[in-house]
């Protein structure tokens, strides 16, 4: 039964909880503002502290381990990057009945883009490009192995059960026998046989921040890790029109099997998140929808 809680486990979260973390552990901030930020993020709660300052609270254990993967990684990432991330300011730890580790970062300013309202998708799918071939090109060693970032069959029990259950939920209509075509070609593309690169291995339009059309800034590196370069082609089809996604394709030179296997990854993840969230995070599972129609539509 649909408890209207987006997992089970999440920890309640609210301003006085917030301001009592930070006045316990960061005094020089108790005196700012503290307002919930709102957001379709599915991990983690965000609230505005001040103008500049955001705090961000893990809302299951798993994102804890998120919040520890960004302390260790960001700093070291930032030398590497031609788009500003995250920065940490202060580590907060549980108190107050939290239980878990949380983080105060600099705010960001930027907007999510929204696939079919994007000003200038051509220079975006350029910029996002520079990004992935950037966060490729690190050769920083000790990589965690990214989240999603193992062979594509890892997936398949999870991608063939959302196949399934969205069968039962005609209301969707997704040609789940075209989802499973495209997914099985998937499965037959060749593998990635060379060492595993740097990703972000999260691109979605909510961890993306734009500003005149053009990307100024990527956000939670929670899944980031070493692993197949296919899982940076999200933004493919989650959020470029057709012309955008070759130019995408095109700068970074993509050959024909990573593309199948980030074709398929993207679909996954969407036919995986849509039964999941459809009534509990209209965020996710909108873009989910977008992301079946674009991938069997090309498909």
């Amino acid at each position: 039964m649909n408890t209207g809680q987006m997992h089970p486990g999440m920890h309640a979260i609210g301003v006085d909880l917030v301001r009592r973390l930070v006045a316990g552990q960061f005094p020089q901030w108790a005196g700012l503002a503290v307002e919930r930020f709102p957001s379709g993020g599915t991990v983690n709660a965000m609230y505005r502290l001040g103008d500049d300052m955001v705090v961000r609270l893990p809302l299951v254990a798993g994102g804890a381990n998120d919040a520890s993967r960004e302390r260790t990684w960001l700093p070291r990432l930032v030398p590497h990057l031609p788009t500003t991330i995250p920065e940490v300011l202060g580590e907060g730890e549980p108190a107050e009945g939290y239980p878990w580790p949380w983080s105060v970062y600099r705010w960001l300013a930027g907007e999510n883009p929204e696939a079919g309202a994007l000003s200038e998708p051509v220079l975006l799918a350029e910029d996002l490009a520079e990004f992935v071939a950037a966060m490729r090109s690190i050769t920083l060693p000790g990589a965690p192995r990214a989240h999603r970032g193992g062979p594509v069959a890892s997936l398949d029990a999870e991608t063939r059960a959302a196949i399934e259950e969205l069968r039962g939920i005609p209301q969707e209509g997704v040609d789940c026998d075209a989802a499973t075509a495209v997914w099985e070609e998937t499965l037959r593309a060749p593998g990635w046989d060379g060492p595993p690169v740097w990703l972000h291995a999260d691109l979605m339009p909510g961890n993306l921040l734009v500003d005149g059309g053009r990307l100024t800034s990527v956000i939670d590196f929670g899944c980031m890790g070493a692993g197949d370069p296919a899982c940076d082609l999200f933004p493919a089809w989650n959020l470029l029109p057709a012309e955008a996604r070759e130019v995408f394709r095109e700068t970074l030179n993509v050959d024909n099997a990573t593309w199948i296997r980030g074709r398929g990854r993207t679909l996954s993840q969407a036919l995986i998140a849509l039964p999941y969230y459809r009534r509990t995070n209209p965020a996710m599972a909108h873009n989910a929808r977008h992301v079946i129609r674009t991938v069997l539509r090309e498909g």
